[in-house]
């Protein structure tokens, strides 16, 4: 069975997680995604730490997996001439093409959007950045957290009286960058079916994850009065709506709908509270919820929640989730069979469910650094003399079994 995006070629020039969750959404649909990697180390998040043991362990480790099943690597020097070249026949023949570099770089290179355009003027340019195309803050590096700090994001997040909290998701790479990113791209690709034409998506992950903030913003906007940490009535400021601690962990109430709470305070016998759901943390209220929640366990709470239809639901540790029947029944870890890995690897799988033509996150494992340049340069075009050539320029290179190091070393 085909699938949906069969016969789409994108090169990605991406690092690291934004550009590669937002190329791994593409290739897990069937996508033909070329990873542009340099000739030295290629992309930094190779070097991360080993899922499994074996000779190819470093060079394969779960979090490149993870970014990259299913891509196929060429390494280029887009510093030499030979590089650049490659770069334009391979972007002639394609329908997209991913970065993450700072604004200017690819122009400073040669090889910006606008050369690219020359080349094919179908092409979809999607740049994924920090802070955008613009802007005072287009050439300051940053990260997921810096992101959501200047968004108000991570200044909203956490208990009143103490400090901003971190999420465990990267929101701003993930939800900010490469969600965004990728839908950017689709947008794109539908409006060049009408036009014939291409174009620039400029993707921001301080404006995508700005835009999680839709309903607190638009309130603050039209008030005049912006929330502060501790205050928002969908990040802990109702009784009816937060986490608890119970006697062997934690449990999430969700019961914001009247019906839920009535559900819940009937449940536990005390409908005293059916007027309280609202009562800000602290309250009278909420200290008498707190108790009854001490004196149950997780376990016992979610049993009472498959009787008490109220919104209660467990906080599981990770290993917990992923071993869930809600996981498995959702085929949210698949497992890759792996070149060199003494098993299979296991790794999340696809969010997006489509009834007939559904993802495959397990079609192909992830490519070594290198791995397919020939095979690329050959189906670019380029004779097997002109390919020697680059080589020997040292404008391409191939497999790298010798290339070792790490992205969070100097």
């Amino acid at each position: 069975m085909s699938l949906p995006l069969d016969g789409l070629r994108v090169l990605d020039l991406t690092r690291l997680l934004p550009g590669g969750f937002c190329s791994l959404l593409l290739a897990d649909f069937g996508a033909d995604v070329i990873k542009v990697e340099d000739t030295g180390m290629g992309d930094y998040v190779r070097w991360s730490p080993p899922y499994y043991e074996g000779a190819e362990a470093t060079a394969r480790g779960a979090l490149f997996l993870a970014l990259n099943r299913g891509k196929r690597s060429i390494r280029v020097d887009l510093k030499t001439e030979g590089g650049r070249d490659v770069l334009l026949r391979l972007a002639r023949d394609a329908d997209v093409l991913l970065e993450s570099f700072r604004p200017g770089v690819l122009d400073r290179l040669g090889v910006g959007y606008e050369r690219l355009q020359e080349v094919n003027p179908r092409l979809v340019y999607c740049a994924i950045t920090g802070y955008g195309q613009d802007g005072p803050n287009r050439d300051r590096s940053g990260h997921d957290m810096n992101y959501l700090g200047l968004n108000g994001l991570l200044g909203l997040t956490g208990e009143a009286d103490g400090p901003p909290v971190q999420a465990a998701g990267q929101i701003a790479d993930l939800g900010g960058g490469a969600l965004t990113g990728a839908l950017g791209v689709m947008v794109a690709l539908r409006e060049r079916e009408r036009s014939g034409e291409g174009q620039l998506v400029d993707c921001s992950m301080f404006d995508g994850s700005l835009s999680w903030l839709a309903l607190v913003a638009a309130e603050a906007l039209a008030t005049g009065r912006a929330a502060r940490r501790g205050e928002l009535q969908l990040a802990g400021a109702l009784t009816c709506y937060r986490p608890y601690r119970c006697a062997d962990g934690y449990v999430t109430l969700g019961a914001l709908e009247p019906k839920f709470w009535a559900a819940w305070c009937r449940g536990v016998e005390r409908e005293d509270l059916l007027e309280h759901a609202f009562d800000a943390p602290g309250s009278d209220a909420h200290r008498a919820v707190s108790e009854i929640f001490a004196g149950r366990t997780r376990e016992q709470w979610r049993e009472f929640a498959s009787e008490h239809d109220c919104c209660l639901e467990p906080v599981l540790e990770l290993d917990e989730a992923l071993a869930s029947e809600l996981v498995a029944e959702r085929e949210m870890v698949v497992e890759l069979e792996q070149p060199g890995a003494e098993r299979p690897v296991r790794l999340l799988g696809a969010p997006i469910k489509l009834s007939r033509t559904p993802a495959d996150p397990a079609r192909a494992p992830g490519p070594a650094l290198g791995e397919h340049t020939d095979e690329v340069l050959a189906d670019a075009g380029f004779s097997s003399e002109a390919i020697v050539v680059l080589h020997e320029a040292g404008a391409v290179a191939g497999p790298a079994g010798s290339v070792r190091g790490s992205f969070l070393r100097t």
